[in-house]
């Protein structure tokens, strides 16, 4: 479900959160973060739930490069070759997240927010992003509009976004499989 760029900035971060909650509690699943661009956006936007202690329980800001490889073991040559904004990046940190905080389900994001460090092949807004576990990771390019805020706002909805997609359909497939 990718909204569109207007939908998607009118989605409440509120209403998206407590989704995300009722259906982490559904599921008994964890959830976690591992963020760059967006400094915490993503943990705070989950945390603004009372109760979301009962579903996320740790969040990694690694807005450097060190503290990609230093807390989520993303390998430096991955860096090196593909850049902190990529799909290869993001996808590690998943994994990272999940392995370091036992949860069942992450989402990472690395971005060019703005307003400088763009550059021809990513320009300011954008953004990968990447939910999943330590076995299987989905990954996504962004290029969100607007300033600083705008993007690092967007990619926080779209990242609360691909987490409740991801819960309804693991939700789906816990039904389908029921007796």
């Amino acid at each position: 479900m990718v909204p569109s760029e207007t939908s998607l900035k009118n989605l409440d971060l509120t209403l998206l959160a407590q989704r995300l909650g009722r259906l982490c509690k559904q599921l008994e699943l964890e959830v976690t973060a591992a963020e760059s661009c967006t400094g915490g956006g993503i943990a705070s936007a989950i945390t603004g739930v009372a109760g979301s202690s009962d579903y996320f329980t740790t969040g990694y800001v690694t807005y450097a490069n060190a503290a990609k490889t230093r807390l989520l073991g993303v390998p430096e040559a991955t860096l090196a070759e593909h850049g902190a904004v990529s799909e290869a990046v993001v996808n590690a940190m998943v994994v990272g997240a999940c392995r370091e905080s036992g949860a069942g389900l992450a989402v990472a994001v690395s971005g060019v927010a703005g307003p400088d460090g763009g550059s021809d092949t990513k320009p300011v807004g954008t953004v990968w992003l990447a939910w999943g576990d330590t076995a299987v990771q989905e990954a996504e390019c962004f290029h969100f509009p607007g300033d600083r805020q705008a993007v690092r706002e967007q990619a926080v909805r779209q990242a609360l976004v691909g987490l409740v997609a991801r819960l309804n359909e693991r939700e789906k497939a816990s039904k389908t499989n029921q007796p």
